[in-house]
């Protein structure tokens, strides 16, 4: 009977470590494919890519910029420059101030390093001064647009940039009394 008995012991002992190797061997396989599930990349390969604008302060009562289209460019042959789909409209920087932002554009993009960002601009451009409403020069504005060095490497579903329009440091007005926009532009 000790026998049988050490017998049955050892045959409980192997039921258990069998049964203690299948768990095993089953939350190895779930946690493998818990974990390539979260690390595996967008299928294919693009971000959603959003464009924001704001703006520091500056004393005027509006600086309005007519912006017609956003690009990107990504600075490989095979993408290059890259329209966004713009809100294109005259935007007062002055109501973008002080946590204030708006969304100019949105594009399913590439998910590579992102070089530059392009605003072409109209010609609608101007600065309110008590009252006063002057023309806003912008040197090669419409042709060349507005550039922004970004130098990104862009998340793999949804990335924004938000633009700081810094019209404080943007305007200059001549000894003509005009007044010219020479841009400085950062990502925030």
């Amino acid at each position: 009977m000790a026998i049988w008995h050490g017998f049955d012991s050892l045959l409980s002992k192997t039921m258990d470590m069998k049964k203690f190797s299948w768990i095993l061997s089953a939350t190895a396989i779930i946690l493998t494919l818990v974990f390539f599930a979260c690390s595996k990349e967008n299928n294919n390969g693009t971000t959603n890519l959003r464009v924001k604008l704001t703006d520091m302060p500056v004393q005027a009562d509006s600086v309005n910029v007519d912006i017609q289209q956003v690009r990107v460019n990504f600075g490989d042959d095979t993408v290059g420059w890259v329209n966004l789909g713009t809100h294109a409209g005259i935007y007062d920087l002055l109501a973008l101030q002080n946590g204030v932002d708006t969304l100019l554009a949105v594009g399913t993009v590439p998910t590579n390093v992102l070089n530059e960002i392009r605003f072409v601009l109209g010609s609608n451009n101007s600065i309110v001064v008590n009252g006063i409403n002057y023309p806003l020069t912008i040197p090669s504005g419409s042709e060349s647009g507005l550039k922004i060095k970004v130098n990104k490497q862009l998340n793999g579903t949804l990335d924004s940039l938000l633009i700081d329009f810094d019209a404080n440091l943007s305007i200059h007005q001549t000894g003509q009394g005009t007044y010219m926009l020479k841009p400085v532009l950062r990502i925030k």
